[in-house]
Formats: C-alpha cells, structure tokens, sequence
C-alpha cells in the first residue's frame, strides 16, 4: 500500500539535471532509483501519472511508461491496476564476506552507543523512572533533569544557560524543524552551507523556507565573503551551521569565521541555527572553540543551538534538544503539538544521568574516530590512489573525498547491487551538485569500513571507464 502520493512537480525538482547520454527512459529511471537509495523518495510513495510526469519533463508518454516498466523490472517500483505506480526498495545483493549476509551501511554517519550506557541502566534509575508513574508523562519542554543536565553542558563550555533555556525533542532533526517552523514564514529565505547535512535541507523546505546557499570545502572552509554577501542581499530569515566538524567535510570554524558569521548575521537580522550535533567529536584539532552563542551577544546576534544525543551517547536514544532564549523556547513548545506532544520519559533519565560524563565520552569517541579515519585514509590511499582524501580532518564523523570524476551517483547505484549502502554525493547538496564528491563515514565500524571501501574499489574501474566513455562521446558530439 502506498504511503503518500509524490506530485509531479515535486518530482522534477528531485531529480535535478537527471539527463545523461543514455536513453532517456534509462536515465530517468536511474535517477528515481537514486532517489529511493539516498531516501530523498520514501519507499511506499506512488509516483506520479505517467501524463502528468511526461507533462513535467517535456518528455512523451511513452519515454516516462519505458521508464516506469525499467523501475518495475529492477524491483524498484511495483504496480497495481487502477492505483498506479509505487516505488519499492528492492533487496541488494550481500556483498561478499559480510557476516550473516547482512548490508553494509555506509548512508548513517554513526557510532555505536558509548560503553558507558549500560552503566546507567541501574536499579537506581528504575526506581527514578518509576516516580514518574504518577505523572501523565506528556511534557512539552522535557524532563526537568535533563534540562538541568543541558544547562550545566552548556555552562562547562562558556556558555551560561538556565533549564528555561532548554526544549527537549525527538532527536536534533525535530529540533531543527521546530526552531524553522518559529522562525520563518513560508517564503522567506533561509541560509545553508553546501554541502551541508541533507535532512536540515529538508527541515527548512517543509517549514517553507526557500534556500540559498554558499560554499564550504575541505580546503578552504567557509567563503565568508560570498555568505557575507549573500545576507547583505537577501536577509534570509534564519542561517543553519555546523560550525564544529561540519557534515560533511569536517571543517570547523576558526575564532574569525564566528564571529563574521555573526557579524552578517546580526547586520541582516538574521537568527542563526547553529547545530552542535558534532561539536564534541574532536579527534586531534588542539584548540577548544567556543559555542557561537557566547560570542553573540557582543555581535547583537541571536543564535539557537540545536544539540543531540545521538552521536555522543547513542542513536537509538532519539533525544535532541534546543537552546533559545527563554521567550522563544515557550513558544517553540507551545506550538509542538502539530508534530509531537512530548519525548518518552525513560530515554531522557538516561540522558540526564549521561551528560555529566560527555568529556569522558567524548575521549572513547576520540579514540574510536582516530581508528576509523585512519582506516579509511590507508585503503584509500592504497585501493583508489586517484581518489583524494581530505588534507585536514581533525574531527566529525566522515571523510568528504573527491572522486576526480563526476561518477557519485553512478557509484553509488552499482555499490547497492553488491549490497553496500552509500550515499551519492548530491544527496548534501542542492540542485545536483556534487557529483565527484563521496561521503565515506568513519563512524562505521572498521571491518564494516574495510569491507565497503573493498566494494567500492572492485567497482571502480568499470565505474570511471563507463564515466569517460560518456564524456569522450559527449566532447564528440559538441565538437
């Protein structure tokens, strides 16, 4: 059964520059397929009428039905008579070795829980959740412990905060959607890096946010001269950041990059979003940086920080939070109810009872990312010497390599078939950019890690080969 009904229009804007020197059909169908792989396209979700998309693309009917019966044929799509086509995930072939013939999963940049999670699961913090029985459980700002626990995080870090402060949520992605929802109005503007982490992409457009974006790289970092400009010119309503091991090329912003930041920020009457779900997954930087919300007040700049559990402690918890001023925090929980009335008691106990101990945490996850980018950077360096590894990256979750060739989507569709799961460089962009780009997690566990990029170097060559022989034929073409 379908889940949802994708409009034609909707599609066409998914699919971005989808053309290639293949058959149209063929084309079409790889890039709805891409879709399903990155999860841009939810399996479950009817596609659009054939007329309709042929409509949309300026294509014939006939081209968007050869299209429709590739997706069927490969198990991506199924159909039904009368309730037209839905798209489906199809099983990947293992690949080889991988024990009990399970995926690898290269598309989550994630680490397991932290060895210290069991230790909080005691006898004393059944007895805590138990006193909660008596209470309805529905909280719309958090449990107050949790809060209190938020606060003190942030106060070790330079950054005084009271529990008011503080509005518990169901992981950071909510955290985000719900500091858009109060700040923008559909059709104002909002500002993102690119690349950028692809789910705040979609948290700021379902809030009604139209996006604009400029560059930040491995190389260089953020062109703050082109974000400066590009508030001067459009005063977006609110900025989204990662400003510390950034997602997906690691960088961090120096001293100077903040507070410019805040500087254009401030002068645009722009509230800026900063998300501090990496902030403490330092490997070897040297240098502690503060949270741009202690150097706000002297820029006359407003900031809400979105925080996680999720790559500190553990994913399966699902708690984020944000920190805003006390005024915005009630409203941001008052107007929750649209999307959650409240997070489950049980998993912020164990939150609250784990944050004390972050610098200890954050030393296992230092050692554990130290192991994989380490991992990552040898086979890399030894399997796809053509490929280049980031020159600096002294903390965050993934590797953001350059391919040398604009074959992300391609690579990504043929590791799927020998059952690694990647997402194409595109996938954190805008507009289909990044096409020579791969995100490779360090996060994922070494033998997984060893085993992916394995995959992904026996498939390279047939890859590039097909890639340069498109772009000979296209050069022929035009000249």
């Amino acid at each position: 059964m379908a889940h949802g009904r994708l409009g034609a229009r909707a599609l066409r804007d998914l699919l971005g520059d989808w053309r290639s020197d293949a058959p149209a059909y063929e084309a079409l169908s790889d890039r709805v397929r891409l879709l399903l792989l990155d999860g841009r396209v939810s399996s479950g979700i009817r596609l659009p009428a054939e007329r309709e998309l042929a409509d949309a693309l300026a294509l014939s009917r006939t081209t968007v039905a050869a299209a429709y019966r590739r997706l069927r044929e490969t198990g991506y799509a199924s159909s039904v008579q009368g309730s037209g086509t839905t798209t489906r995930l199809p099983n990947a072939r293992p690949a080889a070795g991988v024990p009990g013939g399970t995926l690898i999963g290269f598309t989550h940049a994630s680490l397991p829980a932290t060895r210290m999670l069991p230790s909080a699961l005691d006898d004393e913090l059944l007895a805590d959740y138990r006193s909660h029985f008596g209470t309805l459980g529905y909280d719309g700002i958090g449990q107050l412990e949790l809060r209190e626990a938020i606060a003190d995080w942030y106060g070790r870090r330079g950054l005084p905060t009271d529990p008011e402060q503080i509005v518990v949520t169901t992981g950071s992605q909510s955290a985000i959607f719900l500091a858009a929802k109060a700040l923008v109005n559909r059709g104002d503007r909002a500002w993102a890096e690119s690349p950028s982490y692809p789910n705040a992409y979609d948290a700021l457009r379902d809030a009604g946010a139209r996006l604009i974006t400029t560059p930040v790289t491995v190389e260089d970092g953020w062109d703050l001269p082109a974000l400066e400009a590009a508030f001067q010119r459009s005063a977006p309503a609110v900025a989204y950041t990662m400003p510390d091991f950034q997602n997906p090329t690691g960088r961090s912003m120096s001293m100077r990059d903040r507070e410019r930041i805040l500087e254009a920020a401030a002068a645009a009457g722009t509230v800026v979003i900063a998300d501090e779900a990496t902030a403490e997954l330092d490997i070897d930087r040297g240098v502690v940086l503060p949270p741009l919300g202690a150097l706000a007040e002297a820029h006359g700049a407003e900031v809400v920080h979105i925080g996680s559990a999720s790559k500190q402690i553990w994913g399966g918890l699902r708690i984020g939070w944000l920190r805003a001023t006390p005024q915005l925090a009630r409203r941001i929980a008052a107007q929750r109810g649209s999307t959650d009335l409240a997070v489950p008691v049980f998993e912020q106990l164990v939150v609250a009872r784990l944050l004390p101990h972050s610098a200890e945490i954050a030393e296992e996850r230092r050692e554990q990312l130290r192991v994989g980018r380490e991992t990552a950077r040898t086979m890399i360096s030894e399997l796809l010497p053509d490929w280049t590894f980031p020159p600096r990256l002294d903390g965050g979750l993934a590797a953001w390599v350059n391919l040398g060739a604009p074959v992300s989507s391609q690579l990504a569709l043929a590791a799927h078939a020998r059952g690694l799961l990647v997402a194409a460089g595109p996938r954190f962009g805008i507009d289909g950019a990044f096409e020579r780009n791969l995100r490779i997690p360090i996060a994922a566990d070494p033998q997984a890690l060893r085993q992916g990029i394995e995959v992904i170097a026996e498939l390279w060559p047939s890859v590039h080969r097909l890639a340069r022989a498109e772009f000979e034929s296209y050069a022929g073409t035009v000249a």
